[in-house]
């Protein structure tokens, strides 16, 4: 049954008795003075029993504030559940009386939980933007410019080698065939000859083994793939007993695909038998306890394993209007367009311009957001031709489809042939006569082998043009000093603890997010109060002190 707070403030609560030990400018008395202005118990009765039946919950108002205060301190849940108990400053920003330990680490864990099935991270993210317009921090009929960026989160799943990998892979199947058979996982292990991927810690370093000696690694990982395609037969014979669908076949089926998965991106068969694939698959998992971690790489030095952290910021407010997760491996651009939709709709302002980097700046994203009636301003890409002129060194006239070499010759116009009767011809490149680039003095700067100079036209010239022409003009400084803010609000992300996933899975990754990014934005509007004048919660009313 649903748990009410009262809408009253009582005389004894710690925010009433202790707001100024605590500090009034503190961010504890700043949620202290949103009790029933952010959160409201009813915005969560989908989650509790509809009868009235039952012992009331603990308010989940208040639960709410308090995983809030977790991200804001960075502590774990049984620490969240000692400072609620004991911690002077949560007991005032939970608006409880000194004596009361509100909840046990249990029920914070589950509140989480429905939180995370039922996708409301993103509605506690909104209220945090709500609460700025209800301020005024947003003004109104204001249209926003956006800045979009990205940062690594590092994934919560051990990421190991393929020896172990597949190790762990075969415990995963290990675990669910024992629960099915009714025995405990080492035994039922044991008893098929596969002791070892249970009671090792790490297979590949309790090996036995030359590591020096081909032959004997080669044998090593030939058992291990022997064992794991034995154990996949076993699957597909258990399959056949359970129901279709049913827990069981599901919690098997997804062990056995991690498996699998793992074969399929590391090994590769021959006839001499398994052996290692040379280089990286492009989807490998790197962890079967978080199989949507993936490998990435935020520059060509820096590589990482887990997940992209996407976030749209309002330039003006600095307050963060929009996040995702997508997968590590992902470009940064994808995405953007939800980004900017998500922001209007959130923040309930029009955006008039998106400002991001280079990563946004190909001709596709560019194309997506000019269909959509959007402007984007991101900055074009260096384009390089080693020692040779590159591509910008020539002038293209697209309306006149001429292009001039840096030695003044034109070049003649190619087109892509029509593929229906009646399509209009497009622009393909063009090419220079192997004649004037052999006669030229700078050909060495210009053409590798022989005949003349080629030039392609991109799909989207017209706005990497455009783009070039901005970044270049004195125009383009507001929008380079805009961008900044996202890196700044990234920064603020990192130190709320996002660099780090505490949780396994994207979504559950994605809710740590956006947690941060309402304590992010509440921190952003305590600020403001602040300077405002004040954040003092409103004390109890008249009618309660004269009954006192």
């Amino acid at each position: 049954m649903l748990g009410r707070r009262a809408d009253q403030r009582g005389f004894f609560e710690a925010d009433v008795q202790y707001l100024d030990v605590v500090g009034e400018d503190s961010f504890y008395a700043f949620l202290a003075s949103l009790r029933h202005e952010v959160f409201r118990d009813e915005d969560f009765a989908d989650f509790y029993a509809e009868d009235g039946k039952g012992r009331p919950s603990r308010p989940p108002s208040m639960l709410a504030t308090a995983l809030l205060l977790q991200t804001y301190d960075r502590v774990s849940d049984q620490e969240a559940t000692e400072r609620a108990a004991f911690d002077l400053r949560w007991k005032v920003a939970l608006g409880i009386t000194i004596e009361e330990r509100p909840f046990a680490k249990s029920t914070l864990q589950l509140f989480r939980a429905q939180l995370v099935v039922h996708e409301e991270g993103a509605r506690i993210f909104a209220k945090s933007l709500a609460l700025a317009r209800a301020r005024g921090f947003v003004p109104a009929r204001r249209r926003m410019r956006l800045a979009l960026d990205t940062t690594h989160i590092l994934g919560r799943g051990a990421v190991k080698d393929t020896y172990n990998l597949l190790a762990d892979g075969i415990v995963l199947v290990l675990r669910e065939l024992a629960r099915l058979a009714g025995s405990e996982h080492a035994a039922y292990a044991a008893a098929r000859g596969m002791g070892r991927y249970v009671s090792a810690r790490s297979l590949k370093g309790e090996a036995e083994l030359d590591w020096d000696s081909a032959e004997e690694r080669a044998r090593l990982l030939q058992g291990i793939v022997a064992d794991a395609d034995r154990l996949l037969d076993a699957v597909r014979a258990q399959r056949g007993e359970l129901s279709a669908g049913s827990p069981e076949d599901a919690r098997l089926t997804q062990a056995a695909e991690r498996l699998g998965q793992v074969l399929l991106q590391d090994i590769e068969r021959a006839d001499g038998g398994a052996q290692l694939r040379q280089g990286v698959a492009q989807e490998r998992m790197p962890s079967v306890h978080d199989p949507e971690m993936r490998h990435g790489r935020k520059s060509a030095q820096h590589r990482f394993d887990g997940h992209k952290a996407q976030i749209a910021v309002d330039t003006e407010s600095q307050l963060i209007t929009a996040v995702d997760v997508v997968a590590g491996n992902a470009p940064d651009n994808r995405g953007a367009l939800d980004l900017v939709e998500a922001s209007e709709r959130d923040a309930a302002a029009e955006v008039s311009e998106t400002v991001a980097d280079c990563a946004y700046g190909d001709g596709a994203t560019r194309q997506a957001f000019a269909d959509a009636g959007r402007t984007l301003v991101a900055k074009v890409p260096v384009t390089r031709n080693g020692a040779c002129f590159p591509k910008t060194d020539f002038t293209i006239d697209l309306d006149a489809e001429r292009c001039t070499c840096p030695t003044g010759q034109q070049g003649i116009a190619c087109y892509r042939r029509p593929t229906a009767p009646g399509e209009r011809r497009v622009l393909r490149g063009f090419r220079f006569r192997a004649e004037d680039c052999t006669a030229c003095p700078l050909r060495p700067r210009c053409v590798r082998g022989r005949g003349g100079r080629t030039i392609a036209v991109h799909p989207q010239e017209t706005l990497i043009q455009q783009a070039r022409a901005l970044q270049v003009s004195p125009d383009y400084a507001p929008y380079r000093r805009a961008r900044q803010a996202a890196e700044h609000r990234l920064a603020r992300l990192v130190q709320l603890g996002i660099r780090q996933a505490r949780y396994v899975g994207r979504a559950k990754t994605r809710f740590q997010l956006l947690l941060a990014a309402t304590v992010a934005n509440l921190t952003l509007l305590a600020g403001h109060a602040r300077a405002a004048g004040g954040t003092t919660p409103p004390t109890p009313s008249m009618t309660l002190l004269s009954a006192l």
